[in-house]
């Protein structure tokens, strides 16, 4: 690259205006009278962008001069380095790269030195100069486009607006160098607080992204290794053994009662009467999602009922626990309310319970028909209505009776087993009444949204270090705060790089 001029002149901003001059007379002459607008908008997009890196330029020229000439003024205070030794030496003319939205600038300023002592720039503490050669704007443009698409398409994003400033493995290291605030900035960060009817929802689920064989858990990485020994000629249609790590992804948020009846959710067989609308359920307000891939599930639970707690300090409100019936999740919310001396409610998803059940009737009646149809509501509806045993019991006496066939009968018995092994998660008929919601709806979609619309995308195969960053860094913008987040992270960076007595910890409302 072409050094940059740094001659003296009269008007620091003298090569700025000069490039303004310059733009000005393209735009007013019979050349640019015969473009067409998408002609002047790349014409101006590239000038554009160019003079704003001649102004930040100029700018930090007139800093750099305005240093030295207090150095040539012996004015200035007395410089001590991060141990507290003086820096009695000053040499100017020290100078290094800055990667900006604009474009590359080079940063001059004063060294002061001492026999045997690390350099130390006041100047770079002035700008908050980061320690790589990227600025904090450049990065947030990058964790921003990284997040939100493939890192090809970020980096792609990122060369358009801003140039051949940045390459495609430090954008990656970036991404995982922003997210290494989100604990600290989440625990020093107060809820909103609710009123003591507003119920407080807890979710949790997992789902599985695709890894590097090096990523794997242990158990999965062995399994991968020994099946790699065969010699399958094909994979089924979406089958991925041994190939997936497996994240947590957890939310909690406040809901206004929304009572309801059990018709309300099924409609009864043949339709609606339209005599009486069906009640809408209830709403998530105030969401706050959280997903690991390298926490345990059980550290995932506990961060979510930090949060939970956080908004409910006396546990005063009503607590609802929706999960989808994995037993191993149902045992670690049991240990953690213990733990906290909590009162929760657990339910399953209702959902989850109406597959168990639709495939059932398809046990008794043929797919698509109107006695299918009719049957799985009337069991759904006794299930609403708190009659799960009795709803379990009769469609296996029913099966008895008709005689069914195993392959038949399997899916009926399996539907029997979920519900009487669950029945403590089933008081949907409670649910209901007190205006509870009753599927995971707000997990659900978060899986979709953190994980499968980013970590999924086709042959996508992650790095730990990578996918944890995106994971996380997705839930803080689902959440709605990466402008705080940012801004609290950039504080975070300037006090590890020029740490100074007394720092200040940081409390951030909502």
């Amino acid at each position: 690259m072409t050094p940059y001029d740094t001659r003296s002149t009269a008007d620091p901003f003298a090569r700025s205006l000069s490039a303004f001059e310059t733009l000005m007379h393209t735009l007013s002459g019979s050349l640019a009278t015969t473009w067409t607008h998408a002609e002047l908008e790349e014409h101006l997009d590239a000038a554009g962008r160019e003079l704003l890196r001649l102004l930040l330029q100029d700018h930090l020229n007139l800093r750099a001069r305005q240093e030295e000439h207090q150095v040539r003024a012996g004015a200035g205070p007395v410089v001590t380095g991060p141990e507290g030794r003086v820096r009695p030496w000053r040499e100017a003319g020290h100078s290094r790269w800055l990667a900006t939205m604009f474009g590359t600038v080079r940063v001059t300023r004063v060294a002061h030195r001492g026999p045997g002592m690390s350099n130390v720039h006041p100047a770079d503490q002035a700008l908050s100069l980061p320690a790589g050669r990227h600025s904090t704007g450049l990065r947030r443009l990058a964790v921003t486009e990284a997040v939100r698409g493939s890192f090809d398409q970020a980096h792609d994003a990122v060369t358009r607006r801003c140039g051949n400033v940045l390459g495609k493995r430090r954008l990656e290291e970036l991404v995982v160098a922003a997210a290494v605030d989100i604990d600290d900035f989440y625990r020093a960060r107060i809820p909103v607080p609710c009123s003591r009817e507003m119920p407080l929802v807890v979710q949790v689920d997992g789902k599985g992204v695709v890894m590097r064989p090096e990523a794997l858990r242990e158990p999965t990485r062995r399994a991968a290794e020994k099946a790699a020994t065969g010699h399958r000629g094909r994979l089924a249609p979406g089958e991925k053994p041994n190939r997936k790590r497996m994240a947590t992804v957890a939310c909690v948020f406040d809901t206004r009662p929304a009572p309801r009846r059990p018709h309300d959710v099924i409609h009864p067989p043949g339709g609606r009467s339209g005599e009486r609308p069906a009640r809408p359920g209830p709403r998530a307000e105030n969401k706050w999602c959280t997903a690991s891939l390298v926490r345990s599930p059980q550290q995932v639970i506990a961060d979510i009922f930090d949060q939970a707690e956080a908004r409910d300090p006396k546990h005063l409100r009503p607590w609802v626990v929706l999960v989808d019936g994995a037993r191993h999740q149902l045992d670690l919310i049991e240990a953690e309310t213990c733990r906290r001396g909590v009162t929760v409610h657990v339910l399953l998803d209702f959902v989850h319970v109406a597959e168990y059940v639709w495939a059932a009737a398809h046990a008794f009646n043929k797919p698509g028909t109107t006695e299918a149809e009719t049957w799985a509501a009337d069991h759904l509806t006794a299930i609403l209505s708190g009659a799960a045993a009795r709803a379990a019991a009769q469609m296996t006496a029913q099966a008895k009776r008709d005689h069914l066939p195993a392959a038949r009968r399997e899916a009926v018995d399996a539907c029997h087993r979920y519900l009487t092994g669950h029945l403590d998660q089933l008081h949907y008929d409670t649910a209901l009444t007190n205006g509870w919601p009753i599927a995971t709806g707000a997990v659900e979609g978060a899986c979709r949204h953190l994980i499968a619309d980013r970590l999924d995308i086709t042959g996508a195969r992650w790095g730990l270090p990578g996918a944890e960053a995106v994971l996380r860094l997705r839930a803080v913008v689902s959440n709605g705060h990466l402008p705080l987040y940012w801004r609290y992270h950039a504080a975070r960076e300037h006090e590890r790089l020029y740490p100074t007595p007394g720092q200040r910890n940081y409390t951030l409302t909502a």
